[in-house]
C-alpha cells in the first residue's frame, strides 16, 4: 500500500510540475496552430480577415473562446496531465519492484536515470517514428499507429533493461537490437506530407514536448524512488 500510494502521489506531483511547463513552453504553440486548423490563418498566406471576419475577439483571437471554456480547458489540461503521470509513477514502482526481487535497491539517483529512460521508452523513442502532433495534423490509420507505439514502448523498456542490467557482450548487443527493431520495421506513414500549420510550428513543438517530458520524467523517477521504491529493510 505504501509503495501503491507513493507511486500514485508521486506521479500525480510530476503531473502537476508537467502543466506547469506545458502552460510556460507549450500551450501557446497550440493555440497557434489552432489558428491555422480554423482556417483563421493560412500557411504562406495572410489571415483571411480582421476583427469579426476572422473569428477575433478580445480574448487574443483564439476562435472567441470564453473565459470560462478557457479555464475548463487548462482544469481538465491538469487534471488528465496529473493522471497519466500517476500511472506512469505506477509503471516505475513496477519496474522498482522487479529490480528489488533480484536484489537491487534503487537510491532517487537511481531512479533519475529510471526516469530518464521511461522517457526514451514512452517518448523519445516512439517519437522517432511519430513525432508529437499539431493539432490539425494529418497522420496514417491510428490503429496501426497504436499497434507501433506499444510494440515501440515495450521494445525499448526492455532492451534498455538487458544493456543496463544484462551480463555479457551479448546482452547488450540483443538490448541493442531490440531497441532498433521497431525503427526497422518503421512506423505507419502517410504516403505524402500535408497539414494545415508550417512545419517550422510543428519542429518547435515536437522539440518543446521532448524537452519537457524530459525535465518531467526524471522528476518523476526521483520522486518515485525517493518515495515509493520497495523498503530493503521491510523483510
Amino acid at each position: 500500500m505504501r509503495m501503491l500510494a507513493g507511486g500514485l502521489i508521486a506521479g500525480f506531483a510530476a503531473g502537476l510540475f508537467a502543466t506547469v511547463l506545458h502552460f510556460a513552453f507549450v500551450q501557446d504553440i497550440i493555440l497557434h496552430a489552432e489558428l491555422y486548423e480554423s482556417g483563421e490563418l493560412v500557411h504562406f498566406g495572410e489571415p483571411m480577415g480582421h476583427g469579426e471576419e476572422a473569428g477575433h475577439d478580445d480574448h487574443g483571437g483564439h476562435g472567441g473562446a470564453s473565459e470560462g471554456s478557457a479555464f475548463t480547458r487548462n482544469l481538465l489540461t491538469v487534471l488528465f496531465t496529473g493522471l497519466i503521470y500517476a500511472g506512469y509513477g505506477l509503471v516505475l514502482v513496477a519496474g522498482y519492484q522487479v529490480a528489488g526481487l533480484f536484489g537491487r535497491t534503487i537510491t532517487p539517483q537511481e531512479g533519475v536515470l529510471w526516469g530518464i529512460a521511461g522517457f526514451a521508452a514512452f517518448q523519445l523513442s516512439p517519437a522517432m517514428g511519430l513525432a508529437p502532433e499539431l493539432p490539425g495534423a494529418i497522420g496514417a490509420d491510428i490503429t496501426l499507429r497504436q499497434y507501433w507505439w506499444l510494440g515501440t514502448v515495450v521494445a525499448t523498456a526492455g532492451g534498455l533493461a538487458l544493456i543496463g542490467y544484462g551480463r555479457g557482450v551479448l546482452t547488450v548487443i540483443a538490448g541493442a537490437t531490440l531497441v532498433a527493431l521497431p525503427h526497422a520495421i518503421g512506423a505507419p506513414v502517410l504516403d505524402e506530407f500535408y497539414g494545415y500549420a508550417p512545419p517550422e510550428l510543428a519542429a518547435e513543438f515536437s522539440a518543446r514536448v521532448l524537452g519537457v517530458a524530459l525535465a518531467v520524467w526524471a522528476l518523476l523517477g526521483w520522486l518515485t524512488a525517493r518515495f515509493a521504491a520497495p523498503d530493503p529493510d521491510a523483510a
